[in-house]
């Protein structure tokens, strides 16, 4: 490995690698910040050393290496991307915010493919930091956007660590909020329709839900797997009709999957809120605009965009901004249940 760089000096990113860790934690040592650990300390402070790299003024002032862009990266298709209000209300959050600094906001919707172009952009130093909403367990090359840049997560990603930086919701609580009315409400045979099992929110969503059940000593009467989509829900709900469960409650971890179920129950001629109960989460336009209005847990997305974008202008400003940040939700009781 090169100690320098062609004009002699090390960088930060090299010290990163050196060290073993990322290049927020040596910007953390260099700038004196805390929550550091003793041991990444310790190797910071040998790869500096051994690279001989100097921290001085100069060189944290080089205009010229700054792109004052920002990347957005979701690693979702086009079509799931711009037909989830999840996302518009994220992205008006986030640039709500950006939009009031001196950055521009970059959007690339990138994949696993290893010749991706988004991804191999974003980790070539052409933005200064990226923000990565909807992330899946798969998604490996978010971990290489990561080694190379600052990165901001919405969502805890799967496999967290110290020096990721993130912004969500407790989504086990919001599945117990939810799953929590319908148990008072007086239901007992209650399915579910989950998020994607390879996503945190889907998987804690669902956690919750079934904290409450065994709770009230019930046992859900079936859990499908909606994968976040109208459509995906759609099918999970004709799956549970097909069942014979005859559930009397549904919990629905998103309101767009919540509209796919409606459709399917009103198709069979099934009542809503008579015949069955439901609750979604996240109170998106979705859930205002649909018959019976839903039930919800309101998570607030726009906020969560702008919270993310505020943590990563701290740390492009070498400050050293909390590494976990939860928004709070409520339930919001309409027509459904």
């Amino acid at each position: 490995m090169s100690r320098t760089t062609d004009t002699g000096a090390a960088t930060l990113e090299q010290v990163a690698v050196r060290a073993g860790v990322s290049r927020s934690t040596v910007s953390r040592v260099v700038n004196g910040g805390a929550r550091v650990s003793p041991d990444a300390l310790a190797a910071v402070e040998a790869a500096i050393a051994e690279l001989n790299y100097v921290p001085n003024r100069a060189a944290r002032s080089l205009a010229s290496r700054q792109t004052h862009a920002i990347a957005l990266v979701v690693p979702e298709d086009t079509t799931r991307f711009f037909g989830d209000p999840y996302f518009s209300s994220i992205v008006a959050g986030i640039n709500d915010r950006i939009s009031a600094s001196p950055y521009m906001l970059g959007l690339f919707i990138a994949s696993s493919d290893p010749d991706d172009k988004a991804t191999n952009f974003v980790s070539s130093g052409s933005v200064d930091g990226a923000l990565i909403v909807s992330h899946h367990t798969s998604d490996e090359y978010v971990r290489r956007i990561a080694r190379s840049t600052p990165v901001v997560y919405g969502g805890r990603p799967i496999g967290v660590t110290p020096d990721d930086y993130w912004v969500d919701v407790d989504n086990v609580a919001g599945g117990r909020l939810a799953m929590r009315h319908l148990v008072e409400r007086g239901c007992r045979r209650v399915a579910i329709i989950t998020g994607p099992d390879d996503m945190l929110a889907g998987i804690d969503r669902l956690r919750g839900s079934r904290e409450v059940l065994e709770e009230a000593g019930l046992d859900p009467v079936g859990i499908q797997n909606g994968e976040f989509s109208s459509a995906g829900a759609a099918k999970a709900m004709e799956r549970i009709l097909e069942s014979g469960a005859r559930p009397d409650a549904i919990f629905v971890a998103s309101d767009l999957m919540a509209r796919g179920a409606l459709s399917v129950l009103a198709r069979a001629g099934i009542r809503v809120p008579e015949d069955i109960a439901i609750v979604g989460f996240d109170d998106s336009p979705v859930a205002s605009s649909v018959v019976p209005p839903l039930t919800t847990v309101r998570q607030p997305s726009r906020d969560q965009g702008a919270a993310m974008a505020d943590v990563l202008l701290r740390l492009l400003g070498g400050e050293d901004p909390p590494n976990e940040n939860l928004l709070p939700l409520e339930l919001v009781v309409r027509e459904s249940a």
